[in-house]
């Protein structure tokens, strides 16, 4: 290794898909020197072709052995011996021929790769930010305004400050957690959720009230048959996971109404996200046995108001089974969509009026995309456009979920899906973006799931574009990424200035790597946990200065504005859509009322 490091003085641009890599992670281009196949650098520092070849299709990365990795196609790549001082990441999974390697010297990253990593820069090697990361990379700053899902099924058997601490590490500012399992009260259950939501306000994280109407709980679908929804062949909608329930019938709807008052009551819950309120599914009117809603209630309303049965549609008797894709299925499909759209207005309303015991509960529609994908209204009955003026007069957040469809689509859709939706939005509508981080359907390459480099351009792609983005879930991110989402979140530009200063420029609060004692635009900033120094939003000029390293506040989840310190108060002006939560020394923290611009004093 002493031969490589008298050779360190060489660096080499970096070309390709190198810097979209590097940005989307946080990582300094500066910090790296990249080398690539059989070249004179590479030969000199000891990466030589043996002269043999190995066709690559397959391949095993250190960062995740078990993970199936699979090029889109097979490449012919020559074989290298790689230097002794080098790790070797990315190997052939049969021949074990190494495919990608680095080392670290002189305050550098080097490294190495047999191929292109192509033209998106994860196609090939999907973890080349986690193997730079384990060689010493990291984000300087980093986004502390990250939502996520939660559903408890999965982490029956955690600690929840363990799991709260470690949401907060990864950025997380609010969770989403799924209230369908907490619909009936439980003393066990409730106990349970109870703490977690005090572990999450004790970590700086507030906590919503997921619900997944029209599906209510399992002992709610056990109990109501004669509720049930109906799909066009005469079965209950059990579909997936979701037991659907039929909620324009107005007893059905009144006893969901109840439970949902209870539930919000008897949890201290700081919003409610109203999930996915519209209609299946994804194969649209072709699959009958998806194909919803064909409760008899919905029958009569729509045959009163169009003069026949919709199931009249998938009746071979019927003239109009052989008409199902013109005029009468047309008329099922707008009606179904105008109806999809008014009970999420009117449960939208009911939440809203729900906040006369609660005033601080702040509101959260995720509604599928339908405007990156068009087919989605007919498909499940979803209608943005006549969405966004309802929810922007009540003060909802539109949160806009990714469909099925486009998963397999790279990062450059998050821009276009927000410039579709700016010219629907009206003024002072707050909209944020929901991730879908899960296995798809399509055929996709490398990995099934979005992991590595993919996920981190998405979620970078996703926070340039949106003010708020959600991740769908907490336990499908993967272990090896949740170190760096938080760093790709952060969509700040930092600024390299004389004596070691900084200049950050972000539209969202984030937290910079800092050590030392710091003043942000010429006074001693007072907000920081460890190393983490917790910027407001707009971000400042960053530099040491002399003093001790004393925090006047440990943490803080809202969109901080600004922090002063006198007289023996700490004065914070903030915006919050939802409570904010403040973290003082020795660990106390406290719950701050939501709105724009808001002063607090704290003693």
């Amino acid at each position: 290794m002493r031969f490589l490091v008298s050779l360190m003085l060489l660096a080499w641009p970096l070309a390709g898909s190198w810097p979209r890599v590097l940005k989307s992670a946080g990582l300094a281009s500066d910090s790296v020197a990249i080398l690539t196949g059989d070249s004179l650098e590479g030969r000199t520092l000891g990466f030589r072709a043996t002269g043999a070849q190995v066709t690559v299709r397959s391949v095993v990365d250190r960062i995740d052995p078990s993970l199936e990795i699979v090029w889109e196609e097979a490449v012919s790549v020559p074989i290298f011996a790689v230097p002794a001082g080098a790790t070797v990441f990315t190997r052939e999974r049969w021949s074990g021929a190494p495919l990608a390697a680095g080392w670290r010297s002189a305050g550098k990253v080097h490294f190495w790769t047999a191929v292109e990593i192509g033209e998106r820069g994860y196609e090939r090697f999907p973890y080349l930010p986690q193997a730079l990361a384990e060689l010493g990379l990291r984000a300087r700053v980093e986004s502390r305004g990250l939502w996520a899902f939660f559903d408890s099924s999965y982490r029956l058997r955690a600690d929840p400050d363990y799991l709260a601490a470690r949401w907060r590490r990864g950025g997380i500012a609010a969770l989403h957690i799924a209230a369908w399992h907490y619909w009936e009260a439980d003393p066990q259950r409730d106990l349970w959720l109870k703490k977690l939501i005090a572990a999450c306000h004790r970590h700086a994280i507030t906590t919503y009230a997921w619900i997944e109407l029209p599906h209510v709980s399992e002992e709610f679908w056990r109990e109501h048959p004669e509720w049930r929804e109906q799909t066009a062949a005469g079965q209950d909608a059990h579909l997936d996971w979701r037991k659907l329930m039929n909620l324009s019938d107005p007893a059905c709807s009144a006893a969901v109404e109840r439970g949902l008052r209870a539930l919000v009551e008897r949890f201290d819950w700081d919003g409610v996200n109203l999930g996915e309120l519209y209609f299946e599914s994804l194969e649209g009117y072709q699959n009958p046995a998806r194909f919803t809603p064909f409760h008899p209630h919905v029958r009569g309303e729509f045959r009163q108001a169009y003069g026949f049965d919709p199931a009249e549609l998938y009746d071979a008797k019927s003239r109009r089974h052989h008409a199902r894709d013109v005029a009468p299925m047309r008329q099922f499909l707008d009606y179904r969509a105008k109806l999809a759209a008014q009970l999420q207005r009117q449960w939208m309303e009911r939440l809203q009026a729900m906040k006369s015991g609660k005033p601080w509960l702040n509101v959260v529609l995720t509604h599928v995309d339908d405007r990156f994908d068009a087919t989605m209204r007919d498909k499940l009955g979803a209608d943005a456009a006549s969405l966004l003026p309802a929810a922007a007069a009540l003060g909802a957040t539109f949160l806009v979920e990714d469909p099925a469809t486009v998963w397999h689509l790279g990062p450059e859709r998050y821009p276009e899906m927000a410039r579709r939706y700016a010219a629907i939005t009206p003024p002072g509508a707050r909209l944020a973006v929901d991730l879908n981080i899960v296995e798809r359907y399509q055929d996709v390459y490398p990995t099934k799931q979005q992991t590595g480099g993919e996920l981190l351009q998405l979620v970078h792609s996703a926070a340039g574009a949106f003010p708020q983005v959600a991740l769908y879930f907490e336990n499908s991110i993967a272990s090896v990424d949740w170190p760096m989402v938080a760093g790709a979140a952060a969509a700040a530009e930092v600024q390299f200035l004389d004596g070691g200063a900084l200049q950050i420029s972000s539209a969202q609060p984030v937290a910079l790597h800092w050590p030392a004692c710091a003043q942000v635009d010429g006074k001693p900033w007072l907000v920081r946990s460890g190393h983490l120094l917790l910027l407001p939003r707009g971000g400042g000029r960053v530099e040491t200065c002399d003093g001790p390293n004393v925090p006047a506040l440990l943490d803080f989840n809202g969109q901080l504005h600004d922090v002063q310190a006198g007289s023996g108060q700490l004065t914070i002006r903030y915006s919050s859509q939802s409570r904010a939560i403040a973290v003082l020394p020795g660990g106390r923290e406290i719950l701050l009322p939501p709105g724009e611009n808001q002063t607090v004093r704290l003693p």
